[in-house]
């Protein structure tokens, strides 16, 4: 929770109002002016909740950030394909960002707690929706920083972004 950053994203539920896991997390550090703002939020545009897949910004009150945006991660389901969803919260979070004219961003394994998406698949839906937004317009971004829990996390992470990375040379020309 404590990123320096322009936005933090949280894995929040529809409902907008804390939960568990960074949802919590982030409204019991951020304190009372980010429950505020969503309670704002649900009585105006998202009375049914945020849909998944979409990303709202409030305040990021108390926290490190100047900034929270809120996605809505989608459950892992074995019989229907919603990869699509998980890819959205990330490219909807970032457009969200660059709205604010944020430069730096922290994200975490959206969907990857009690929503239980498998964590290898979500890296690579992570890391290949980031990397194909900066790399097609990332307005004013210039830094994500992926915040995760655990050794498992971190290795699945760094694993896709070895396979969405470019090769690297390095020396001088041949001959």
């Amino acid at each position: 929770m404590e990123q320096r950053v322009d936005v933090l994203v949280n894995a929040a539920n529809a409902a907008l109002m804390g939960g568990g896991g960074v949802d919590g997390a982030i409204h019991r550090k951020g304190g009372p002016q980010i429950l505020a703002e969503c309670r704002a939020l649900r009585a105006s545009r998202y009375q049914c909740g945020l849909p998944v897949g979409d990303a709202v910004a409030t305040t990021a009150g108390r926290l490190a950030a100047r900034w929270v945006v809120h996605t809505v991660g989608p459950v892992w389901s074995e019989t229907e394909d919603r990869s699509t969803l998980l890819a959205g919260c990330h490219r909807n979070a970032l457009r969200v960002a660059a709205e604010l004219g944020a430069e730096t961003v922290a994200l975490p394994a959206i969907s990857t707690g009690i929503y239980r998406w498998p964590l290898e698949s979500a890296a690579g839906i992570a890391v290949g929706t980031v990397a194909g937004v900066l790399a097609s317009d990332p307005g004013p971004i210039r830094l994500v920083r992926f915040v995760l829990r655990g050794e498992q996390a971190y290795q699945a992470f760094l694993a896709a972004a070895a396979r969405h990375s470019p090769p690297r040379c390095s020396g001088g020309s041949p001959g």
